[in-house]
Order: C-alpha cells, then sequence, then structure tokens
C-alpha cells in the first residue's frame, strides 16, 4: 500500500494491525532469549499492554520524523467507541494506541527496516526481526 493509500485509513484500523505488528516484534525479540513457552508468555503479556507501549511510544517520541510523530499524534486522539480497561490509564490507553497507529502504518507502507529499527531502540537493541 502506498502512503496516500495508508494516510487515508482511520487511524483505529491502523492502531488495529499495529497491536499485531508490535506483538510480533516483541514475539521474535522473545524467542531468543531461549525460555520456555510459559515465561515467553508471560514476558509478551507484560510489554504488549498499554502501560508499556505507551512507555514503548515515549522511548521512539525523540527519534521520529515529522510524519511518523503526525501518524501517532492521530492515533493517540481518535476515539474508539470503548473507554480504556479499568487497569489502564487513559493516557496510556491514547498513547498505546498512537503507537500502534504507527506501527500499523509502518507495516502497510512496507517499512520494515523502521519497524526494525525502533523495536531495537525499545528493546535495547537485541532484536533480531
Amino acid at each position: 500500500m502506498d502512503r496516500r493509500e495508508a494516510d487515508q485509513l482511520n487511524p483505529l484500523q491502523l492502531a488495529y494491525l499495529g497491536d499485531v505488528v508490535w506483538e510480533l516484534m516483541i514475539r521474535d525479540h522473545l524467542i531468543h532469549r531461549k525460555q520456555n513457552v510459559h515465561h515467553m508468555h508471560r514476558d509478551c503479556i507484560a510489554l504488549v499492554n498499554a502501560g508499556a507501549q505507551a512507555e514503548a511510544f515515549r522511548k521512539v517520541l525523540p527519534v521520529l520524523t515529522g510524519e511518523e510523530t503526525e501518524i501517532a499524534r492521530r492515533g493517540r486522539n481518535a476515539h474508539a467507541k470503548h473507554p480504556a480497561p479499568n487497569h489502564q490509564r487513559p493516557e496510556d490507553y491514547a498513547a498505546a494506541t498512537g503507537f500502534e497507529a504507527l506501527m500499523g502504518y509502518l507495516y502497510l507502507t512496507r517499512q520494515e527496516d523502521r519497524i526494525l529499527e525502533l523495536t531495537r531502540i525499545i528493546t535495547g537493541g537485541d532484536s533480531n526481526g
């Protein structure tokens, strides 16, 4: 999909896809730790939730391009038809949605190298992708 087409998508659609992209990146990161599946699953849950995604977003914010920042802003400002889960802060939920929208956008526009670069920043540089 070209950038013009991706720009036409609702940010919540981008976030819907970006959530899966981010979970795949985290699972790929965890598989290299050579843990058992139970521990990988537990660690994945800890890293793929609104609070952790909001923290991930804060880590990469300084290195985002203007275009990426705008995509994330659109996602952050999008309003889902449901409130944030009870165990998540609304501001973290909004930031996580922005982060997911960015991941979805990068995936749809075939910017896999950028996804890997941001993942390495977030995970401390040891993601093989």
